[in-house]
């Protein structure tokens, strides 16, 4: 049985620790994000839509969108899940 010194178990715990947190970046990056459900609890407070029925009013132009490409976008009102670009709650607010 070899033993294991002390500078050798930092180096090896360091890298496993390193290579952990690059993995579960990774691993997040490429999982799909979950799309909010009109009919769950939070986006029925908000009275959320898909398809925004207010002319000049979508998530596209709102304040709590997260960026500025695609057609699901994530909204600071719903972490970790993301909106439709031509959805619509009753928080929006315009984009300054």
């Amino acid at each position: 049985m070899s033993k294991l010194n002390r500078r050798d178990f930092l180096k090896l715990s360091g890298c496993s620790l390193i290579g952990m947190t690059l993995g579960s970046v990774a691993l997040r990056a490429n999982a799909e994000v979950a799309k909010v459900d009109p009919t769950s609890p939070q986006a029925s407070a908000l009275k959320y839509v898909h398809d925004s029925a207010v002319e000049g009013q979508n998530c596209a132009n709102c304040v709590y969108i997260q960026s500025a490409e695609g057609d699901w976008r994530p909204c600071a009102l719903f972490p970790g899940k993301q909106v439709s670009a031509n959805g619509w709650c009753s928080a929006w607010m315009k984009k300054a």
